[in-house]
């Protein structure tokens, strides 16, 4: 999917899961009391979520998962050189990131037990006080929250503030002042528009045309386009701006501590699977979750007007027909609609809208470092690099954990997790896009461009070096094909594109017995996230529960929360809206 566009193939995948249906020779599966049998096809976020909310209501449930639970939120163990009995390095997907403002995810893991936490998983959470933009010269460190403690430790020495003064001196000239004013008043647009004019004008907006950035300063639209391509990995003319300013609105208020969980930017203390993904899955098994791992769902069979079974094969080959009362598709957008066979579209035929979503790519590479002396006590943002690099020295996180004597071959002492955001930009060595770069030029072009950033830091000693390279791991998703010379990528990121909502399902489907759980819904949340996942899935769970009459209660939703201040002004917006009126401050 070189154009990260997968609604072209829809109908001859579905055709193709018919005939897996068709010509598969099955083994009956499932032997759970009829009636309350769920089969959860799909093991990431959203399918543990569904799993959860359902097996504490007393549902029969079972997880089929083709690779490894978790998605992309796991972490998984790398096949770098372990020594002495150590345990193999950890990589992952990319770096996880925790906002004040998800609630969905929060409030899962106060529910998943954890060894001496007394709020389970979500203790595990560790604030991250700064956050650095990497440029070429001196870099610029500021706190993420408004606290004395991360304004001490955003100017923790002198050196450091004063490498933060330089970094502005060179960069803040560039800044264009009049466009960033311009672009707090479309803000101000957007926090005093009503849901209706949200829905109705600014989600089929593209965000760049929000921003009126369209032709404008060079330096104005690199400063929209950096934040859109590093912060959700959208490109600024396809996002929409509805779901970009709702996530500005939320990150506001995280910042003053209005609606939010905790910190405005928390990670794990271990690894993703240590902290998180290992002890929810065991809770689940405890509680009755049977897991399938191994397992590809390769189409679903209709019988008597819904669901009668789904074919499942298992990595052996071997084909089964899975049964069960209802049936929660936990898989990707683009994954997903490979199940839509004629058959199934014929019962619901607007499932076929999902294949209209928009997929773009934003993958990680781990490097691991020799030593342990972080470019940044925080997030960075390596802002001038052509591929839009992310990333976060983790060691200083890890408070339980010694990598050097936990993991690998003992050399190893902190890793250098960094999120690719860009993969169709050119680079600096090669002059090719991470899409067509292999393996190792990956790693070598993404490693010039931190490398650069850290020269012309005049007053702090250098914090890299060639030498302090180790080894590194690239995402497993990301496949090279030496005779095409491109990447394939088994986990694209979905991008709410301009007018996408009206694409995006709910948790029910119109077959009564089908389910959809997914960051690709009608989430709050509005943005491809794990927070959106686990929305998603409790989505489908509240949808099996009104499906089977259940009086248990529902799983908890919650809402997007706006700025208190601008209720009036949302009030009067939306009579101006019913009018056909401009938002009040929607200027020319």
């Amino acid at each position: 999917m070189a154009d990260s566009e997968f609604s072209r193939r829809t109908l001859l995948l579905g055709a193709a899961a018919g005939a897996v249906v068709a010509n598969t020779s099955f083994r009956r599966a499932g032997a759970a009391p009829p009636g309350r049998r769920v089969a959860v096809l799909g093991g990431g976020i959203a399918g543990l979520t569904a799993a959860h909310e359902l097996i504490e209501r007393g549902f029969e449930v079972t997880v089929y998962e083709r690779r490894m639970l978790g998605g992309k939120a796991r972490s998984m163990d790398t096949d770098l050189p372990v020594t002495d009995g150590r345990r193999p390095l950890p990589g992952e997907h990319g770096f996880r990131f925790f906002p004040g403002f998800y609630r969905h995810v929060p409030e899962t893991m106060r529910r998943i037990p954890f060894p001496g936490n007394r709020n389970g998983v979500w203790d595990n959470f560790v604030p991250v006080l700064t956050a650095t933009a990497a440029i070429d010269g001196p870099n610029l460190t500021a706190p993420f929250e408004l606290s004395l403690e991360a304004i001490g430790k955003s100017v923790a020495t002198p050196e450091l503030l004063l490498d933060t003064l330089l970094g502005g001196l060179t960069y803040v000239p560039r800044v264009p002042y009049l466009d960033l004013l311009g672009f707090a008043q479309r803000l101000l647009t957007y926090f005093t528009s009503c849901d209706e004019r949200r829905l109705g004008q600014w989600e089929r907006m593209a965000f760049i045309d929000f921003a009126r950035a369209r032709g404008a300063n060079p330096n104005y639209l690199f400063v929209i386009s950096t934040v859109t391509r590093t912060l959700v990995a959208a490109k600024e003319n396809l996002a929409s701006a509805n779901t970009i300013c709702k996530v500005a609105e939320s990150f506001l208020l995280t910042l003053i501590d209005r609606g939010s969980d905790g910190a405005p930017d928390r990670v794990l203390n271990a690894p993703t699977n240590e902290a998180w993904i290992d002890p929810w899955v065991e809770y689940l098994k405890q509680r009755g979750v049977r897991f399938e791992v191994g397992s590809e769902v390769q189409g679903l069979e209709v019988e008597g007007g819904q669901i009668g079974s789904a074919v499942v094969r298992s990595a052996g080959g071997a084909a089964s027909r899975v049964e069960a009362d209802y049936f929660v598709a936990a898989l990707a957008a683009e994954q997903v609609v490979r199940l839509w066979s004629p058959e199934v579209l014929a019962l619901d035929p607007d499932l076929e809208r999902i294949s209209q979503l928009f997929v773009d790519w934003m993958t990680g590479i781990q490097f691991y470092l020799r030593t342990d002396n972080p470019i940044s006590a925080g997030h960075i943002g390596f802002i001038e690099s052509p591929w839009r690099l992310t990333g976060i020295n983790q060691a200083q996180f890890w408070k339980g954990r010694d990598i050097a004597r936990d993991y690998g071959d003992g050399q190893v002492r902190d890793i250098l997790s960094v999120d690719i955001s860009d993969w169709d930009a050119p680079g600096m060595l090669y002059g090719k896009p991470a899409k067509q770069c292999s393996p190792d030029e990956i790693a070598r072009e993404t490693w010039a461009q931190i490398m650069k950033t850290q020269s012309g830091r005049l007053l702090l000693p250098d914090t890299l070096h060639d030498s302090d390279l180790h080894s590194w791991f690239l995402d497993p998703g990301i496949h090279w094909d030496p005779a095409a010379g491109v990447n394939s990528n088994d986990d694209p990121l979905l991008v709410n594109t301009a007018g996408s909502w009206d694409n995006r399902p709910t948790g029910a489907t119109g077959i009564p017995n089908l389910f959809l759980a997914g960051d690709y819904l009608r989430t709050n949340v509005d943005l491809a996230t794990m927070e959106g996942a686990n929305e998603g899935g409790r989505m489908a769970a509240n949808a099996v529960l009104d499906a089977a009459g259940s009086p248990a209660p529902r799983a908890a939703l919650f809402p997007h929360v706006s700025i208190a201040e601008f209720d009036g002004a949302r009030a009067l917006d939306r009579d101006r809206w019913f009018a056909g009126r401009p938002n009040l401050f929607d200027l020319p």
